[in-house]
């Protein structure tokens, strides 16, 4: 009989299979049932007798390793070893090239965004032209007048003389006379004509008298500032005959009047004569009232252009005016500041590749020799684009005011020197403003032949012509476009009638060859209303005189007192 299974399944008792004569208590199972659950894919159980050599060799290592555990201070050189056998076999010859997006605004793309606007540019008519639409804050919250008021009462006896020497160009010598006229006045001494040194970038050899009615700028100041021309012979006498020979004051930049008053007037009453050498910015912006009407006397009633200068000058005027006569007289005049050596001092770089960075390098090197290239200076092209430092290209300034609403049939004057590479870099601007004209092309070579040599006498033609536009456009800042906006001011009622373009907006603005027209031109239409918003400006701390006469050098008259007058006529 078989013997039963003693321990119930399921409430069944199941009778055990025969036993196999040939298994032993260690050989494997070999009934059907495991040999079918083989072919079946079922796991397959633990089998000590068919392990691998690779896992004995595994359990060989453990065993060694936790038997001798000292071993593991060799862990580190183990692994140190493996990865310098693994570098070993890693070629590092190619490194991954990393492309770098350049900033927005930081690339000249100019020329790219006027091919993509020019056809929606000159079929856009949808507007009329701005020179008749521009200024419309220019009458509102009443006017401002000029009111520098003249002394009427005989001068005290002299402290002594000064003599100063301005440096610089035209407007910055402008600068130095006027707060020379200043000092000597708050001094209590007498102003000898000032001396203007000769510049190795101006290179202009001018006097005093050249540029400036000598005579009507004496005459002007009689009853408040002592000028003369000469020194009297004992003084000269005294120092041989050479002003060089003069005690000189270094005095540091924007200095206070107080300093004059308690340093250089002890040393003027003790020598009778100082010399003050270089002159340009050595007087502080912020000055009592008496020292100020010094300064707008000087700058806005005495100081004239010489009789040819300013004689010269308002003929172009009026032939600007007469050739723009179908927009009433009105022009826009232009200060494009892309010359040579202010495109080489900005270290901007523009579209004339190799060529132009080997025009550059040598223009920087003749005007300012060392200073570009010393140990350590950094150039960031890009950075300086985006800060809005780069001067416009004509091709930029083109495109700005066709976006303002100005028309092709707008007459320009252009104010500036020598246009870098002017043949390829003037052709987008004439193609957009056929009737641009300079003073080369408004007067006759005769005409000009006096002054061709002198840079600040051709200066001041220019801003003669600027100062009668209806429109001024300034396009890289300095001492023209400052002083102009301030005799503007002067002149209209308070009203600068200056486009100032924000030139950061201008870099990305440029730099994006997928912005439309009507996206560009709106933009534009915004920064013309932000110029025009601007026109009235009050001077604040630490700016310039000579570019916000309101309050010091005008006054205030409102709509109220303007209609009282005009009754009272």
């Amino acid at each position: 009989m078989h013997a039963k299974n003693r321990i119930p399944s399921s409430g069944h008792s199941t009778p055990s299979p025969p036993a196999s004569p040939l298994r032993s208590a260690s050989s494997p199972l070999r009934s059907p049932r495991y040999r079918q659950g083989k072919r079946s894919g079922r796991f397959k159980p633990f089998q000590p007798g068919r392990t691998s050599i690779a896992h004995r060799i595994a359990c060989l290592l453990l065993s060694l390793l936790l038997r001798r555990q000292g071993i593991f201070l060799f862990a580190p050189l183990i692994y140190i070893s493996g990865m310098l056998l693994y570098m070993g076999t890693v070629s590092f010859d190619v490194v991954p090239v990393v492309k770098h997006r350049p900033a927005p605004g930081s690339v000249y793309r100019s020329p790219q965004v006027y091919e993509k606007l020019k056809i929606d540019m000159n079929g856009d008519n949808s507007s009329a032209d701005a020179i008749w639409t521009i200024w419309k804050n220019s009458f509102e919250e009443g006017k401002w007048r000029p009111c520098v008021n003249k002394s009427s009462e005989s001068l005290p006896e002299s402290n002594g003389y000064i003599y100063v020497e301005a440096n610089g160009g035209l407007n910055q010598q402008r600068t130095s006379i006027c707060n020379a006229v200043a000092v000597a006045g708050y001094l209590n001494a007498t102003l000898l004509i000032p001396h203007f040194h000769f510049h190795s970038i101006w290179r202009d050899p001018s006097k005093f008298e050249d540029i400036y009615d000598e005579d009507y700028f004496i005459s002007a100041l009689e009853n408040d500032v002592r000028v003369v021309n000469k020194l009297p012979e004992y003084i000269m006498e005294r120092f041989d005959h050479n002003l060089t020979n003069v005690y000189n004051f270094r005095i540091k930049a924007w200095s206070s009047i107080q300093y004059y008053r308690d340093v250089v007037l002890p040393k003027l009453l003790e020598e009778k004569i100082i010399r003050i050498s270089p002159f340009a910015n050595r007087l502080s912006f912020n000055a009592p009232p008496a020292v100020q009407r010094l300064r707008c006397l000087a700058n806005y009633e005495a100081l004239r252009f010489s009789s040819p200068i300013l004689g010269l000058g308002e003929t172009l005027v009026a032939r600007m005016k007469e050739r723009s006569a179908n927009s009433g007289g009105k022009y826009v005049s232009v200060h494009l500041r892309f010359e040579e050596d202010m495109v080489a001092f900005s270290c901007c770089v523009f579209d004339g590749g190799e060529q132009e960075k080997e025009d550059m390098n040598k223009a920087r090197e003749k005007g300012w020799k060392g200073k570009f290239t010393k140990p350590g200076r950094v150039i960031r092209p890009g950075a300086i684009r985006i800060n809005g430092k780069c001067p416009l290209t004509p091709l930029e300034v083109g495109l700005m005011l066709r976006g303002m609403g100005f028309d092709n049939n707008t007459y320009i004057f252009l104010a500036s020197g020598k246009i870098y590479n002017a043949e390829k870099t003037m052709a987008p601007l004439l193609e957009m403003f056929p009737n641009l004209l300079t003073k080369e092309m408004v007067a006759s070579e005769e005409e000009l032949a006096p002054y061709k040599n002198f840079s600040s006498r051709m200066a001041a033609i220019d801003y003669t012509v600027c100062l009668h536009s209806e429109v001024f456009v300034t396009t890289q800042g300095g001492n023209f476009p400052h002083f102009l906006m301030g005799h503007r001011r002067y002149l209209y009622g308070g009203h600068s009638k200056t486009i100032r373009p924000d030139k950061r907006k201008l870099a990305l603005l440029f730099d994006n060859p997928n912005i439309g027209w009507k996206n560009f031109k709106r933009q534009m239409l915004n920064m013309r209303a932000h110029s025009d918003s601007k026109g009235f400006e009050l001077k604040k701390p630490n700016e310039s005189i000579y570019t916000f006469p309101c309050p010091e050098c005008m006054c205030h008259t409102n709509k109220t007192e303007d209609s009282r007058s005009s009754s009272a006529t």
